[in-house]
């Protein structure tokens, strides 16, 4: 008799992150506004950190400088920020896991979660305000998914099946060439830019979106798959990027 498959077939690494993140979310939940403030000052992502007037004000020094560019993805502005990250990362995040085993997928996440805090400093150099939240990481799943989600035999493709994520992944220019794909950019780009403009999205109403850190990691994530897409079989071996 064959082995019945668990309902909630997720890699551990995409559980363990989650996690993490809800761990963090609890422990906050329960401490005082004082201790939560000198959380975020310690690993929050905040613009004004890098141009040396905060200095006096944000702890952490040089270290916090470095921590802060990735440390911010593991904290969320409530449970229903939370609860959106983590519905997004369990879709986006396991197939893309699955692909890239754990040690390379924790290091994407790393750099989209650079990548996102990169474009959110660019767009806001000096800016006090902490910066929180996974979705620049889930960006970057989702444009990582979109490479090989939808070539033959994807998760996405025609006669495809949610667990073959190994077989060759198209080039940049071969996804581009894909008329799902460019949909599927496109809406993204443009539920982001409707963010820019103050739409916010359902449950998040009032609050400010940081849709530039979401664009970082998604093109980090679209651009960067090729290093850390682990080496196919010698007939799909060439380098695409």
């Amino acid at each position: 008799m064959p082995s019945r498959q668990p309902i909630l077939n997720v890699p551990a690494v995409v559980v363990g992150l989650v996690a993490v993140m809800a761990v963090i979310e609890a422990a906050r939940s329960v401490l005082s506004d004082a201790a939560n403030i000198e959380i975020l000052a310690l690993f929050a992502f905040i613009p004004a950190r890098y141009d040396g007037a905060a200095d006096f004000v944000l702890p952490g020094g040089l270290g916090a400088e470095i921590w802060t560019t990735v440390t911010y993805a593991l904290l969320h502005g409530g449970w229903l920020h939370l609860a959106m990250n983590a519905v997004w990362l369990l879709a986006f995040g396991t197939p893309v896991a699955r692909r890239f085993g754990t040690v390379r997928f924790l290091a994407f996440c790393g750099v989209t979660a650079i990548a996102g805090a990169a474009a959110h400093y660019l767009s806001f150099p000096g800016e006090m305000v902490p910066m929180v939240g996974a979705s620049a990481v889930v960006s970057g799943t989702m444009a990582a998914a979109v490479r090989f989600a939808f070539t033959a035999g994807g998760p996405l493709a025609p006669m495809g099946h949610a667990r073959m994520v190994h077989g060759p992944a198209a080039s940049l220019v071969e996804a581009f060439r894909e008329p799902r794909v460019l949909v599927f950019v496109a809406v993204w780009v443009g539920l982001n830019l409707l963010f820019g403009v103050g739409i916010s999205p359902p449950g998040a109403e009032g609050a400010e979106v940081a849709w530039q850190a979401h664009m970082g990691g998604f093109f980090a994530g679209l651009l960067l798959f090729s290093l850390f897409d682990p080496p196919r079989p010698v007939a799909d071996a060439s380098f695409r990027f």
